[in-house]
């Protein structure tokens, strides 16, 4: 078989074969399409080989296709490095599109500016970083909005109140250098303390009772009533040596342990109380007194005590611890008289007459019940407990404890009794409960050991808050003292547990007189010992009565100071209209 080469056309004006339309070697050229060009010649386009018999393809180190035909690799040039259009395919496969953006401004200074030659891992934790200034800078700006809040609404407190009143930290006692320190117990082994006694035994009862208006049960703000004053009726606080009952029991070696139950709920909740307080222990033979200073402040209620709302530094400021607890004691007296039926007819008298009244003196409605309760085997302890008024519900006869809870200014507990008492009675009680909690602790206390059959809580409030002598009963709520105990989480194991070890340490003291002090800046008591004429001299300072005490202006409605028109009421024995 011979290979027959066709007739190459020689092109004598260019490359390529020659123009089919113009040139005499057209005819050279059978069956080509006429004015079609052999190749094209644009620039985009690349030029290459149209096959290659001598090149060998197993020497490309490639696999062949399996379903490529072995004819045509003469025709592939896929796999051949020199080939121009291989070279130029790896070069695109290299080619990207850069962005000729400029870079953003950074917003953090030259030190978080972004340089060129960091790449993206290195980037990484300065982002991090921008997350949490942003998150710090945030936190900042509400720590300033919450500031701002507080300062506004507590203006009136002024702007440099202090944390606590200074006089509260000091002690309730001046410590003298001859005392001897014996003793300091932390308030956290009072807490782990229990102690079951027996019911109680009563030995007497004192004084007389007048009934409970039930018409106060059904007060609102709406419906208020103004606080009278009562002057013509005698109060008592008499400590335990100076009762002439508790001396003839003592006598008759009825018991070897004597207090009162003011005095014993102090101790009872003792791990509760912040301000300072001290109780005398006097030891005499083989019997244990407990009793109270005059002028001390086991004989004023304590305001605002377990609140962190700071209270004004100057004593003389009406709304300073010292102020509030002696207007929290007057408005306590009120308020356990006006709630009574005074028709000087409907009385409970007990076996004997008021102990501590003079024949023909006008006394208030208070009954004393002195009661036994054992200790141990041969240790008694007897206390004063006092009631204030009795209930008659199924012809049978309960006793009552009355005490009222003071409003001075909404603004210190954030709550207005006039708008939320009425609908929002739980969240009024459960402020006053975070800011008096000793005081609830105590008067329950002295409920449970009185053997009171209810405790009635009032709500008084200012007529303003800036005048702390007028002042209006809102409502009134009574309460089951264990039941009530209960709520507040305290445990009457715990109270006694308390006593009771308390006792069991000044038993094994020798005769002579100590005091309990309650460290004012720490969770602790005390035990000194003291000389035998110890607070015997001490001048105490009587808080004015109330009708000595001054009027604080009023301010009409363009705010000029006025005369108070809300003259006191002189109350005497008379008939309480009841409320429709």
């Amino acid at each position: 078989m011979v290979f027959e080469v066709a007739t190459v056309p020689f092109n004598a004006d260019g490359w390529g074969p020659p123009d089919a339309s113009g040139s005499p070697a057209a005819s050279l050229l059978p069956n080509h399409p006429p004015n079609i060009p052999f190749a094209p010649f644009s620039r985009s386009d690349k030029l290459g080989r149209i096959a290659d018999w001598t090149r060998n393809v197993n020497q490309s180190g490639r696999p062949l296709n399996s379903r490529s035909n072995p004819a045509d690799s003469a025709f592939d040039f896929s796999g051949d490095d020199s080939f121009a259009t291989t070279v130029a395919a790896d070069e695109d496969s290299s080619f990207r599109l850069v962005d000729g953006k400029p870079p953003p401004r950074p917003k953090f200074g030259p030190r978080w500016r972004f340089h060129n030659n960091q790449n993206r891992h290195n980037q990484l934790p300065q982002r991090r970083d921008e997350e949490v200034e942003a998150k710090r800078r945030e936190a900042e700006k509400d720590r300033a909005r919450r500031d701002r809040l507080y300062n506004l609404n507590h203006r009136s407190a002024g702007a440099n109140a202090s944390r606590r009143e200074a006089a509260i930290f000091k002690s309730s006692v001046d410590i003298q250098p001859e005392w001897n320190m014996l003793d300091q117990i932390p308030f956290s082994t009072f807490t782990k303390l229990s102690f079951s006694v027996p019911d109680p035994e009563d030995l007497l009862f004192c004084g007389a009772l007048e009934y409970y208006d039930r018409t106060f049960d059904r007060l609102t703000p709406k419906n208020e009533r103004r606080l009278e004053r009562f002057k013509n009726r005698n109060f008592f606080k008499v400590t335990t040596t100076d009762d002439p009952v508790i001396r003839r029991l003592a006598n008759e070696d009825k018991a070897a342990v004597f207090a009162t139950d003011a005095i014993l709920s102090t101790l009872m909740c003792a791990p509760r109380s912040v301000y300072s307080w001290d109780i005398v222990v006097q030891r005499v033979g083989n019997k244990l007194f407990f009793d109270k200073r005059d002028g001390s402040q086991l004989d004023l209620l304590s305001v605002h005590e377990t609140s962190q709302e700071p209270l004004p530094e100057a004593k003389d400021d009406i709304n300073s611890a010292y102020s509030l607890g002696v207007e929290a004691a007057y408005i306590n007296q009120n308020f356990s008289q006006q709630v009574l039926i005074r028709d000087g007819h409907n009385k409970v008298a007990f076996d004997e007459p008021n102990p501590f009244a003079n024949e023909g003196e006008e006394v208030a409605s208070v009954a004393y019940r002195y009661r036994r309760w054992k200790l141990d085997d041969d240790l008694y302890l007897v206390a004063r407990c006092e009631l204030q008024s009795v209930l008659e519900i199924n012809n049978q006869k309960q006793f009552l404890t009355l005490n009222a809870l003071n409003e001075f200014d909404p603004k210190y507990s954030g709550v207005d009794w006039r708008q939320k008492l009425e609908t929002q009675r739980g969240a009024v009680l459960a402020t006053e409960l975070k800011n008096n909690a000793n005081k609830f602790a105590k008067w329950t206390a002295q409920a449970i050991l009185g053997g009171a059959d209810m405790m009635k809580l009032g709500y008084v409030s200012r007529v303003h808050p800036r005048d702390h002598f007028n002042h209006v009963i809102l409502g009134v709520v009574g309460y089951k003292p264990r039941d009530f105990a209960s709520q507040i989480n305290l445990n009457t194991s715990n109270m006694w547990g308390i006593v009771k070890s308390i006792v069991d340490l000044c038993m094994k003291l020798n005769e002579g007189k100590y005091v309990l002090v309650k460290d004012p800046t720490k969770p602790q008591v005390r035990i000194y010992e003291v000389p035998a004429d110890a607070f015997e001299n001490d001048y105490v300072e009587e808080p004015l009565p109330e009708e000595e005490q001054v009027q604080p202006p009023a301010e009409d409605a363009n705010g000029v100071a006025a005369e108070i028109s809300l003259a006191p009421t002189d109350v005497e024995d008379k008939e309480i209209d009841a409320v429709p």
